[in-house]
């Protein structure tokens, strides 16, 4: 029997799904105006690992990932490069795509967009306003009343009225509580991308875009929505809210948050320009290894992002590999590490526990290693099944290990050409971009030090 902690009634409930054998599961995608970060990595990494779980344990899936390919920062992004927008979102879903593929994460079932679904989304809105659930502000805007809803707050269960004091700085002319939020946005500037409505042209509001796209789909009830562990105030209070308010029945059954990836005790994000790229976070690690990382912590605890971490993952990773090169592997059927593995797996995803088994196994086969080799197969078997469960070890163990070995010849070339455009903007006294070259180098675990006209480097 699985157990998952769900958000909503901060506690680990049995998991017991609405339709036999049949798991709906929505999670909130990316904007896409720029590459994906490591933060968005890990959350996908985890819900595909849940994915993988679920199906291994039998469980039908539907299982669909949003992409929000509409927003003012991908809007004023196209504006500044003079294109349409289109071409913005599909650049840098073409990046994410060949990120998430490089990290083994499977593709979903469903991978909605935003602007194919406007229609649906209109038509939410407009029960909204019928129930009595929004109205129409002074500038046009349609916004959601949280008046309306005496269960607002439900899922992040936070104090409204600290909430609205906090907010107070905030004008209300064009609202009626501060908390009050957009579900269509009214916009009559030409180069900017609109639809028509009932309200006039503009574009749906963020929160109002996931509850269209996953009732959708999926349905007014089903069985898991997750996200970000920074979703959860105010995207999924708003989600709920909204979502309850128009179809009158529940929602998403179980919530699932994801840890945030933190660097040096702050969140990771594009706005605190403090973050690195999956491609870049590729250049020195094998894939296996990044996933291995993003799994080596509980999947509800935050991650702090250090060279030493994804080091130790590299050395437990090929410790794995090494432990069955040159060993065939037979196959077997269940084992006590396979009960205990899948013990820990049904608790609430227990990655952490999921891995000391697959090491129990390498101690077992270290042991029995020189003198009974059929059993050491069918460890060595069951060793990748279990691994490839979370999947790591699907890789040949002589390719991973020389892998590796490229890898960081490869990181080597990487940092010269970096200290190269270094070199090349102090010279034009490009004193902003040199800082951000020798910051981004120094959260890889790159130190420089520039000793007159030469500049080496050296690993933290």
């Amino acid at each position: 029997m699985i157990y998952i902690y769900n958000t909503l009634n901060k506690k680990k409930e049995k998991f017991k799904t609405i339709q036999k054998k049949l798991v709906k599961m929505y999670v909130c995608g990316i904007t896409m105006y720029d590459v994906c970060h490591i933060g968005h990595g890990r959350t996908f990494v985890v819900f595909d690992m849940i994915n993988r779980y679920l199906r291994y344990s039998g469980y039908d899936l539907i299982y669909v990932r949003n992409i929000t390919d509409i927003n003012d920062k991908i809007i004023k992004i196209s504006l500044k490069k003079n294109t349409e927008f289109t071409n913005i979102v599909l650049k840098m879903q073409d990046k994410m795509n060949q990120d998430l593929k490089l990290l083994k994460v499977l593709k979903p079932n469903f991978e909605p967009k935003v602007t194919n679904h406007i229609d649906e989304i209109i038509d939410l809105i407009k029960v909204l306003i019928k129930n009595g659930n929004a109205y129409i502000s002074k500038c046009g805007d349609v916004m959601f009343s949280v008046n309306s809803d005496p269960n607002y707050g439900i899922l992040s269960k936070q104090n409204l009225e600290k909430l609205c004091n906090k907010n107070s700085f905030y004008s209300l002319k064009n609202k009626r509580n501060n908390l009050d939020f957009v579900l269509w946005k009214i916009t009559k500037k030409k180069n900017e991308p609109k639809w028509l409505s009932p309200w006039g042209y503009g574009r749906p509001g963020w929160h109002i875009e996931c509850s269209a796209m996953s009732t959708k789909i999926l349905g007014n009830y089903f069985d898991i929505h997750g996200g970000g562990m920074d979703l959860i105030f105010p995207h999924h209070e708003n989600e709920i809210s909204q979502s309850i308010c128009a179809n009158k029945s529940s929602y998403a059954k179980y919530w699932i948050h994801v840890g945030m990836v933190r660097i040096k005790c702050k969140k990771m994000s594009k706005s605190l320009k403090n973050f690195i790229t999956i491609k870049e976070i590729l250049r020195k690690y094998n894939p296996e290894v990044i996933r291995y990382f993003f799994l080596s912590k509980h999947y509800r605890k935050s991650v702090n992002y250090n060279e030493k971490y994804l080091i130790q993952s590299k050395s437990s990773l090929e410790r794995l590999y090494s432990c069955i090169d040159g060993i065939k592997c037979v196959k077997t059927e269940k084992t006590d590490f396979r009960k205990k593995f899948f013990d820990a797996m049904n608790d609430d995803f227990n990655t952490p526990k999921a891995f000391s088994i697959l090491f129990d196994i390498v101690r077992k086969i270290n042991i029995i290693k020189n003198y009974d080799k059929r059993k050491v197969g069918k460890l060595a078997f069951e060793l990748k099944y279990l691994a490839n469960i979370l999947g790591i070890m699907h890789e040949n163990p002589k390719n991973i290990l020389q892998y590796n070995k490229k890898i960081k010849n490869g990181k080597s070339k990487f940092i010269e050409l970096m200290i190269e455009q270094r070199k090349k903007a102090r010279i034009k006294k490009q004193w902003e971009k040199a800082d951000d070259i020798r910051n981004k180098l120094k959260l890889m675990g790159i130190i420089l030090e520039d000793i007159k006209d030469n500049t080496t480097w050296k690993e933290l």
